[in-house]
Parts: structure tokens; sequence; C-alpha cells
């Protein structure tokens, strides 16, 4: 049977509109993720799936059953929950002997495994463990990196990327002083990576930029990395194309500099100064005798007739 043959047009309205929602758009919607617990689960890795499904609502969905399956040995159940759900992003919770208290970060290009890394939880502080006040939900969080291993390393670099698409929610064209109130801090040494969420207090300091301190909220995480499945080159460049459409046009005679300053370049005729018209003064006319010794002496008065 032709593929063509097996592709099931919408019978109702509300299908049709279902279909429409997950068909390629210019402007993508916010990414979802799924959480999903694996078969032997404990409760550390069920606690920080619950945390971390606090951090990123509404733009996730959190599967309580236990699912067994193995990301790294079969995807198959991973692209059938993401197709189910139209989620792009993942994180699997698992463990057992060999590897315990295990994460796995993932996300998805045409609902197939794009890349995913395997972390291992060693340290786990959860949000009600801290007894400090949490940011609302749907928060936009500000996200840092620090360490050189994120620069440095390709494995490093593809988990900071990873992060960053994981936690970022939705693009917004303005940004008010009161909603950065929530902070993910990322630190890459000695082979591991600290997460920390911080929340952030703005306080009176005598003028109008405020004073900021950061009070700790939870959740935390010491993690350590394990198993990677990154793309090739060429796939991980063809998940990044965009739309010609999206493109921003180039203009002529527009530069930009390292600032962001634009210049633009005007092209213009000679110009003839001697009849620029410049602000009329009763100082700068000329006087009569200077007018007749520029048009060569004075003309003969015409005699009046009888």
């Amino acid at each position: 049977m032709d593929a063509l043959e097996r592709v099931v047009k919408p019978k109702t309205k509300r299908a049709k509109r279902f279909l429409e929602k997950r068909e390629p758009k210019l402007k993508e919607n916010t990414k979802n993720a799924m959480l999903i617990k694996g078969g032997n689960a404990n409760s550390t890795v069920t606690e920080v799936l619950k945390d971390i499904y606090a951090v990123k609502k509404p733009f996730a969905i959190l599967y309580k059953k236990k699912n067994i399956t193995r990301p790294f040995e079969d995807q198959t159940s991973l692209e059938f929950f993401s197709k189910k759900s139209d989620c792009s992003l993942f994180l699997f919770g698992s463990h057992n002997k060999k590897r315990p208290n295990n994460l796995v970060l993932g996300r998805m290009f045409d609902y197939h495994v794009l890349d995913m890394i395997e972390l291992g939880v060693e340290k786990f502080v959860s949000l009600k463990d801290v007894k400090n006040s949490k940011c609302p939900e749907g928060t936009k969080p500000m996200l840092i990196f620090a360490g050189d291993m994120f620069d440095v390393n390709e494995e490093y670099r593809r988990l900071k990327s990873l992060l960053i698409d994981f936690f970022r929610g939705p693009s917004v064209p303005s940004i008010r002083l009161a909603g950065l109130e929530c902070v993910l801090h990322f630190t890459a040494v000695d082979g591991k990576i600290y997460m920390r969420s911080y929340k952030v207090l703005l306080k009176k300091s005598g003028c109008k930029i405020p004073r900021i301190e950061l009070e700790e909220m939870g959740p935390s995480l010491d993690l350590v990395m394990r198993r990677t499945h990154l793309a090739s080159d060429d796939l991980y460049k063809l998940s990044l194309k965009q739309p010609k459409a999206l493109k921003p046009k180039k203009k002529k005679n527009i530069s930009h500099d390292v600032f962001g300053t634009t210049y633009g370049r005007i092209h213009m005729q000679k110009q003839d100064l001697s009849k620029l018209q410049t602000r009329k003064m009763k100082g700068l006319k000329k006087r009569p005798a200077e007018k007749s010794a520029e048009g060569g002496g004075s003309k003969p008065k015409k005699s009046k007739s009888a």
C-alpha cells in the first residue's frame, strides 16, 4: 500500500484544527517537554522529575506511570510518546545498580531522537527541602553558565545547547524588570555539572537601580556526565536550518558596528554652495553701490517723456 494512501484526512473540524496546529510554521510554538519515569525508578529520580516539572510548567507533561524502556538501546517508545504528546524535549529517569539515579536529557527533530545525554545524580536537594519562597508557575528563567568546559569540550557544548533548549521557555518581545525572578546557574568543573536555582530579590538601594540579592530556592543537583548520543554535524545543521522568510533581507548601504549601532550611507549629487540659501540678515544685505559695482556700473536713467 502506498504511503500517500495511508494518510487519513480529518473528518471533523476539531480534528482539522488539531492537525493544523502540528503543521510546520514560520514561528514555531514553545517547545514542550515530556518527563518519563522508567520501570525501575526510585524515590530520588521521582522527586527530581517532579521538581524539574515544577520549574518547567506549563510547558511540560509528567507521566506518572512507569515505562519499561531503555533510550540508548531502543528509541521507538520515546518517539511514540513524542508524536502523541507533541513534545520535542524529553527527560527520562531510571535507576539500577550499574547506573544509579540516572537521567537522560534529549530532544527530537521531526519526531526522531536528535541527541541525548545521560547524567548521573550524585547529590539532590528538592524544592520542599528549601523553606524559602518560590517563583510563580510559568516564570521565564535567566540561564547562567560558568566553566571553560562549556566552550572547549564538544560534549559539554552540546549539553549547554540542550539545557538552553530545555529551560529557555517562550520567546518574548519585551522584558519587565519585576519579571526577572528566577535564575538557573550551571557550573562545569572537575568533570561535574552543578545546577543551582535562585530567586531574585529586588531591594531598595536609595536610587532608581535596585539592589539585587539571590536566595536559593531549589532544586539543586550535582550531576556527572555518563553516556552521550550526539547527532552528526550534517543532521545538526539541518535541524538548525531556518526558512527563507525568517532570514533578514540584506539592505544596501547599511552597516553595523560591534556595539550594534546602525550606519547608513547616502549618495548625493555635488552641491553648488554659491546657491545655498542662508539666513537673511540686515547686516548681510548688499548696498546699492556694491550691487552697481558687481553689475559693471550704473545704468543710465530713462528720461521722462514730456
